[in-house]
């Protein structure tokens, strides 16, 4: 089944203004507002949609507001649409739409759609690198950085569930030819559709014991250009107030750039880059989860400064 990945996430939200604003200045630009909420979009075409919570149109929560209401993938022709259909429709009610797309819920109740992919071609620069040892890749006299260069979200890259039950959950997907990249042992596994070689577009976490009950996003992120990206992206974030839950460092499982905050849609939003890519040979890695796993590196942000600049700099 040729599924590219996540082409939105729906949120039911009671601060509309709130999270308008922040992901704008995350760098989703606004191409939808009405009453009933917006849609954000990257680069691409991908996007985060906003509805207010007690939109009746909505699938059910599973929680609270503010919360993840609808996960939409999208695919690449209508045959995979047949497919899905008939594969879901074994088991669960697969409903169809009138513009061609259809709707289900998976194993652990998260709401999902399938639809012919929004994603659009686009171009951007790219993070072009001279390392000594290889052929210079950025031209004489070309400046790799400026302090107005663009970091702006390029492509939804992936999301992360809380599950219940993590081997029903991969078993699930694997129905629809999602392929298990790397696993955390006892965490979950990471997952992408046959339709990308991305590390992942899917990560599911097996909620612990004592989070019994449990259930909902616990992230999600776009790709940008480069780490450099993500950290000039971040520190832009930053300095408008959001806070950092995790980052800025680069990650294990996937080898990608990552930047967390906090976020008022009721989950972490991430910065991410440079993610591995995996054809189907590539034989998933099992490891236990913890901070030696999880990443390789991890910054500290801090403010700039400049030694031997006065008797502020030496404080640091």
């Amino acid at each position: 089944m040729n599924i590219i990945g996540p082409d939105e996430l729906v949120f039911g939200v009671d601060d509309m203004e709130g999270c308008t604003q922040f992901l704008l200045d995350y760098g989703l630009r606004q191409v939808a507002d009405n009453r009933k909420g917006g849609r954000f979009e990257a680069l691409d075409g991908t996007a985060i949609v906003l509805r207010r919570a007690d939109d009746p149109t909505l699938p059910p929560p599973l929680g609270p507001a503010p919360s993840l209401r609808e996960t939409a993938y999208g695919v690449a022709d209508h045959s995979t649409l047949k497919a899905i259909a008939a594969e879901l429709g074994k088991d669960r009610e697969v409903r169809h739409a009138s513009d061609g797309s259809l709707s289900c819920m998976d194993d652990m109740g998260f709401a999902l759609r399938f639809q012919l992919t929004a994603r659009r071609p686009f171009s951007a620069p790219a993070d072009l690198t001279n390392a000594p040892g290889s052929p210079p890749q950025r031209p004489v006299n070309v400046v790799a950085v400026t302090p107005d260069m663009s970091a702006t979200p390029r492509t939804l890259s992936h999301v992360v569930l809380f599950v219940a039950d993590a081997a029903k959950a991969e078993a699930f997907y694997s129905r629809l030819g999602f392929l298990t990249t790397d696993r955390f042992i006892g965490g979950g596994p990471f997952m992408r559709p046959a339709g990308t070689l991305d590390h992942h577009t899917l990560f599911m976490i097996q909620v612990p014991p004592f989070m019994k009950g449990m259930k909902g996003v616990e992230h999600f992120a776009f790709h940008v250009g480069s780490g450099t990206e993500v950290l000039l992206a971040g520190t832009r974030f930053e300095a408008k107030g959001y806070k950092t839950a995790w980052g800025p460092g680069r990650h294990l499982f996937g080898s990608n750039w990552f930047w967390y905050f906090n976020s008022p849609l009721g989950c972490h939003i991430e910065y991410d880059a440079d993610m591995d890519q995996h054809d189907d040979s590539w034989i998933a890695r099992e490891r236990p989860a913890n901070a030696d796993t999880s990443q390789l590196f991890l910054f500290t942000r801090r403010d700039k400064w400049f030694p031997g600049g006065g008797p502020e700099s030496s404080n640091h």
